[in-house]
């Protein structure tokens, strides 16, 4: 009998100084791993105490000595299974939360409350005295209430734990597998041994599930050693990697398919585990009946973009490659799309808003001095003529004063649609002011833009205007300038000559295009 609890004490202890290293390894390393270290750390810390306090218990001699460990014995037995749980959790990437595991540790701080007052009320232990025939350190008892209230609470934690475990097992890389499998035999061991415990298979008055968690140590020792437990977390990972909402696709070095999200569906809505393995581009030429628009290169990390058509809607895209190192001298490709149609809407929306003029979306004051002086700066290289066209409505306010605002409006966009059909797509033309526009030729003299300007005029006087109030004829004044020294002149200079020839034609009489020049 004695070298049988000599040998209980010793697999005990062993279980107890198993657990007592990985947490001091696992502490003392803790800022080169993930935040599920901070679990490991206080779970292997319970399972520690409970496994020196049980090696106590065997040793004691005394009722009394044996009911005060065993008070300790159940800190760490209580509190472990659902630190366990909490742990296995974590690495599956399941959110814990402070009230979760504030509600997980409600029923292990009652039991050690109720076995440290068994006395006041016999909940835990109906009976709880040392064993008549075989004296200390064995103990007859018999289980109160709460006694089965706690065994189910721990069965319950060890069974749902393996159970999370086993659910994500389709999920895994099979390099990881392995990992997954310490883990499950982690939980199943204690639960199988506690079990068997329960219905009397083991020795009389011993628990034997401290004697067989140093099988436990060992697999977690061999994971954290071998297959990185805390650094990656390939569960968590294929969780994140299958939930995000960009597609993502794993190519190999020959640029065939190996890995993707659920969300590359949304742009390959065909894609299943039948085409790994395949050429991606051939993939996306039967998927989308187009050619790759982008490409593809072992040393390429880039952004690009592209439209695709999908269900009869055109989406835009922007994937970014990424070069991935694979095996020793072998690169593959991480390719993440993003869909950027609302943000290009967005985009252009906002650009028609600071470069447009909404009445009659052609440029506004602003887009035309940065285009027109991109063309100007052009032009000076060369030497290039360079002319302004400066142009009013003319009588403007008359109009608004006798038809009112909205007619007003009808008259700026009658007029602009009139120039509009005067000129040249490399015409830049632009709503100065509220009734003045300007043009900046390229390539135009000053009496080439002067003809211009008259055949504005004659066109406004031939088109009059249809209005509810009956026809309405409108006229043009305009002022022309070019450059004639590109050493001095500046693009605001020219402007302002333009201002002055306008000024000059108003002067006349309107309806009349001057010159710099003659003015």
């Amino acid at each position: 009998m004695a070298s049988q609890l000599t040998m209980y004490i010793t697999l005990v202890c062993t279980s107890g100084i198993l657990n007592l290293f990985l947490c001091l390894y696992t502490f003392k390393n803790r800022y080169k791993y993930t935040n599920i270290s901070n679990y490991f750390i206080f779970y292997t810390a319970t399972i520690g105490i409970y496994c020196f306090a049980s090696a106590l218990c065997l040793i004691s001699t005394t009722l009394e000595q044996i009911t005060f460990w065993n008070i300790i014995l159940y800190i760490g037995m209580t509190l472990s299974p659902p630190l366990g749980l909490l742990f296995i959790m974590v690495y599956l990437g399941i959110k814990v939360t402070l009230k979760r595991a504030i509600l997980l540790l409600v029923i292990p701080f009652t039991t050690v409350i109720m076995v440290a007052t068994n006395n006041w009320h016999h909940l835990h232990y109906r009976v709880f005295e040392l064993d008549p025939n075989l004296g200390a350190p064995y103990v007859y008892q018999e289980i109160g209430i709460w006694y089965m209230v706690h065994g189910m609470f721990t069965f319950a934690c060890m069974l749902v734990a393996f159970i999370l475990l086993i659910s994500r097992w389709k999920e895994t890389a099979k390099g990881y597998r392995p990992q997954l499998i310490a883990l499950m035999f982690g939980q199943l061991l204690p639960m199988i041994t506690a079990f068997l415990y329960l219905i009397g298979f083991t020795p009389v008055g011993i628990d034997p599930v401290p004697m067989i968690l140093w099988i436990s140590s060992v697999l977690y020792l061999w994971s954290i050693s071998t297959s990185r437990l805390f650094t990656i977390m390939p569960i968590a990972k294929d969780t994140i990697f299958n939930s995000i909402n960009d597609c993502a696709l794993v190519l190999d070095k020959s640029h065939r398919l190996i890995e993707y999200n659920q969300a590359c569906r949304a742009i390959l809505p065909l894609t299943d585990k039948s085409m790994l393995g395949k050429n991606f581009a051939e993939i996306w030429t039967e998927q989308t009946g187009e050619a790759l628009p982008f490409q593809l290169g072992a040393d390429i990390v880039d952004i690009q973009e592209f439209k695709l058509t999908t269900n009869d809607s055109e989406r835009m895209y922007h994937v970014r490659i990424t070069s991935l190192e694979q095996e020793k001298n072998s690169k593959g490709l991480l390719l993440v799309f993003t869909d950027i149609t609302e943000i290009k809407t967005l985009q252009e929306k906002l650009e028609q808003q600071a470069y447009y003029d909404e009445l009659t979306q052609i440029y506004n004051r602003r887009a035309f001095l940065q285009k027109c002086e991109q063309d100007f700066m052009a032009a000076k290289e060369t030497s290039s003529p360079f002319t302004i066209l400066l142009i009013d409505i003319d009588h403007f306010k008359r109009v608004n004063d006798t038809y009112g605002h909205h007619i007003g409006d009808q008259v700026i966009v009658h007029v602009v649609k009139l120039c509009q059909s005067q000129l040249q797509e490399e015409h830049v033309f632009a709503r100065y002011g509220g009734e003045e526009f300007v043009i900046a030729l390229k390539e135009y003299n000053e009496a080439e833009g002067e003809a211009l300007g008259k055949r504005l005029c004659e066109t406004l006087e031939m088109e009059q205007l249809m209005t509810p109030e009956g026809k309405l004829s409108v006229t043009l004044s305009i002022g022309v300038a070019e450059v004639k020294d590109w050493t001095e002149e500046t693009l605001h200079q020219l402007l302002h000559k333009a201002d002055k020839a306008l000024y000059a034609a108003k002067e006349k009489g309107r309806n009349r295009v001057k010159t710099f020049g003659a003015s």
